[in-house]
């Protein structure tokens, strides 16, 4: 990403990966030295989460297994934070549990209370290899902890329990989009 450039201005809009593709439930892999340049597949990212007008976007979402995510998320007093980290590590969440509403760009169309930590502290690299370290209170702790989440291969169902989490299942297996790969493509094809 060049220096002056809005984020996602020079990136290709790439598919989606939804609820029940394999990749979204498995763990991305540590970027190594050898998977760089990143900076084409960073710009690609902003450029997907704004077409689809999320506020997160994880790199396993458009089918690139590797632990980076992008954000441009406001937090709870309307600051706005934007970045990307590459090999998150999340040191700490705190400020007590807060149940809000969640959806996802790979379940598009559900949302469902889901509860959080209301501050998170997340420590990482840049794409020049520097240590940076990101920290999030509210809707933006919210946001950074779910990015995290899609690394680990788990996705915001997965933090629900009882009622809540069967409805939230079951409206993703019915959905047109459930499993669907970056083709349309259902799982097992293609």
């Amino acid at each position: 990403m060049r220096r002056g450039t809005i984020p996602g201005s020079t990136g290709t809009v790439r598919p989606l990966r939804t609820y029940g593709d394999p990749l979204l439930h498995a763990p991305s892999r540590e970027v190594t030295a050898a998977d760089r340049p990143l900076s084409r597949l960073v710009e690609d990212l902003f450029a997907t989460m704004y077409a689809a007008r999320g506020v997160g976007l994880a790199a396993c979402q458009i089918g690139v297994p590797l632990r980076l995510f992008v954000y441009d998320c406001p937090d709870d007093e309307d600051r706005h934070h934007r970045g990307h980290l590459l090999n998150p590590r999340l040191l700490r969440t705190g400020g007590g549990t807060v149940r809000g509403p969640e959806g996802c760009l790979s379940l598009p169309g559900l949302e469902y209370s889901t509860p959080r930590a209301d501050h998170a502290v997340l420590e990482g690299q840049d794409l020049d290899g520097r240590r940076i370290r990101v920290e999030g209170t509210g809707f933006f702790a919210r946001c950074l902890q779910h990015e995290y989440d899609h690394l680990d291969g788990g996705l915001y169902p997965d933090r629900l329990t009882g009622l809540r989490r069967r409805r939230a299942l079951r409206a993703a297996r019915r959905a047109p989009w459930y499993g669907r790969g970056p083709q349309g493509d259902a799982p097992g094809e293609g």
